[in-house]
C-alpha cells in the first residue's frame, strides 16, 4: 500500500524510502554513488552524451545541482569567465552558485537578474514539491549573497518568463549566449540516478555557434540544423 501510494503521487524514490522505514519496512531503493562499479554503463552512456556535445558546453548535476561530470566544452568557454573566481572550495562545484556568487559567472551575465530569477523559483518549486531535499538549503544559501533581490524570498507562481530564456555573457569584447535542455534518466530505480539532470547548452546566435567552434579547433563550419515547416 506504501508503494502503492507512493507512486500514484510519484514521490521521489528517496522519500519513498523514508516512507517505507516510517511504515516498518527496510528501504527498497538504493543511493549507489555514481562512481559505483554496478553504475559503469550508466556513466559511459552520460559520457557519450557530453561528447556528442562537443563543441558546446554540457553538465551533470546531481539532485543538489552540484556538477559531477562535463564536458570540456563547458570548461573551455565558462573558463573564460569563471577564470581567477573565488568562489570557494565549498561552492566552486556547484551550477546554481557560479551563476549567484558575486564572483561567479554573475559578473558577466549581462541579463543577470532575467536569468537567475527563474532558477531560484525552481529551487522554491523543488523545495515545496519534495522532488529535490537540497533545495531548500541551496535556496537560502544562494538568497545570502550581497544583491540578491529580495522579492525572490517567496515563490511567486505568477512570475512569467519567455519561451526560451538565454545567459547572455560578455567580458572583454567576448559575447557568449547560450540556452539550455535538461535531461533525465528514463525510470531510474537508484535514488542518486533520479537525482541526475545533464544539462545541454547550445548557441543562441550565430556568432556563439562560431566561437565555440573556433575555440575548439573546428575549422569546418557546420551550422546546427534548423528544421524548417514543409
Amino acid at each position: 500500500m506504501v508503494q502503492l501510494l507512493a507512486s500514484v503521487l510519484d514521490v521521489p524514490l528517496g522519500e519513498r524510502n523514508t516512507l517505507l522505514l516510517g511504515a516498518g519496512y527496510a528501504p527498497a531503493y538504493g543511493e549507489r554513488k555514481l562512481d559505483a562499479s554496478e553504475l559503469a554503463h550508466v556513466r559511459r552512456a552520460l559520457s557519450f552524451v557530453l561528447r556528442q556535445q562537443e563543441p558546446f558546453p554540457a553538465v551533470v548535476v546531481d539532485g543538489g545541482w552540484n556538477i559531477v561530470m562535463r564536458n570540456e566544452a563547458a570548461g573551455r568557454l565558462f573558463g573564460l569567465f569563471l577564470e581567477g573566481a573565488a568562489l570557494g572550495p565549498d561552492v566552486a562545484g556547484n551550477a546554481m552558485h557560479h551563476v549567484c556568487h558575486p564572483q561567479g559567472l554573475r559578473r558577466f551575465i549581462v541579463n543577470w537578474e532575467e536569468f537567475a530569477g527563474p532558477l531560484i523559483q525552481t529551487l522554491h518549486r523543488e523545495a515545496a514539491g519534495g522532488t529535490n531535499p537540497p533545495a531548500a538549503r541551496l535556496r537560502d544559501e544562494l538568497l545570502a549573497y550581497p544583491g540578491m533581490p529580495a522579492r525572490w524570498k517567496v515563490p511567486d507562481p505568477r512570475a512569467s518568463v519567455p519561451p526560451v530564456l538565454a545567459m547572455r555573457l560578455q567580458r572583454d569584447g567576448l559575447a557568449l549566449a547560450f540556452f539550455s535542455t535538461l535531461t533525465a534518466l528514463a525510470t531510474p530505480r537508484d535514488v542518486t540516478l533520479e537525482q541526475l539532470r545533464i544539462e545541454c547548452f547550445y548557441p543562441a546566435d550565430d556568432a556563439t555557434e562560431a566561437t565555440a567552434r573556433r575555440l575548439a579547433g573546428d575549422t569546418v563550419t557546420r551550422p546546427l540544423a534548423h528544421s524548417a515547416a514543409p
